[in-house]
């Protein structure tokens, strides 16, 4: 077993975790766009940074990707990575506002505007496509191609594959393909409906500190 300390707590993971499966192991949640179990760790979006070592020797670093190992001092909410994580979800936001995931990841981390030109791009190159469709649908019928701006993900030569099994598990792990209304003013480039603040399906005097559990959210279905 190896010890660590997260967030000041001594915490105990098995040799071989990550600092994203340890945190979840103890009830830490750490936002990401690009993991899911299953999955192979990729560390593409940098949402789920974290802080390790101690004050003036520290950095940030990718908690998917980083393993867990003996001493190390993690903080999953410090304000550097707080202020990290703010500044990635708007440069996701410019450059796919229209996605429901990144806006519900704006929302619950107070990011009410982004600063930066919106591009509408239809793909953040997170690469949960492509490693879904390899690694569990062994299908290897999609992959990144080009570099730097001109990455992107296809099909080789851009033609319909022969390997495709049209199983729709890419368009499900998407977080592009989520998508909700959005707007242009980037006064308003978060929605923030789904973050139901006030939640008119529960009776507030008894459950004050309640959020909505409707899937879908009700608050989204008032106008």
């Amino acid at each position: 077993m190896i010890d660590l300390r997260l967030n000041g707590l001594p915490v105990q993971v098995e040799e071989g975790s990550t600092l994203l499966e340890a945190a979840g192991m103890y009830g830490i949640p750490i936002p990401t766009l690009c993991h899911m179990d299953g999955l192979s760790p990729y560390g593409a979006c940098r949402l789920c940074v974290v802080e390790v070592g101690a004050d003036g020797r520290s950095e940030l670093v990718s908690a998917c990707t980083y393993p867990a190992q003996d001493g190390l001092l993690v903080r999953t909410a410090s304000r550097r990575v707080l202020r990290a994580r703010r500044m990635v979800l708007e440069l996701l936001l410019a450059s796919c506002p229209q996605s429901k995931a990144i806006q519900d990841l704006a929302a619950a981390h107070d990011v009410r505007r982004q600063r930066f030109h919106q591009e509408h791009e239809d793909c953040i190159l997170c690469g949960l496509c492509v490693r879904m469709c390899a690694e569990q649908m062994t299908g290897h019928a999609i992959g990144f191609q080009g570099r730097g701006e001109h990455r992107s993900i296809g099909t080789p030569y851009d033609a319909r594959s022969a390997e495709c099994k049209l199983c729709g598990g890419c368009i499900y792990v998407c977080p592009a393909c989520s998508l909700r209304c959005t707007y242009t003013d980037p006064e308003r480039a978060v929605c923030g409906g789904c973050a139901n603040l006030a939640p008119p399906c529960l009776d507030k005097s008894q459950f004050h500190d309640m959020m909505c559990t409707m899937d879908p959210c009700v608050a989204c279905e008032i106008g």
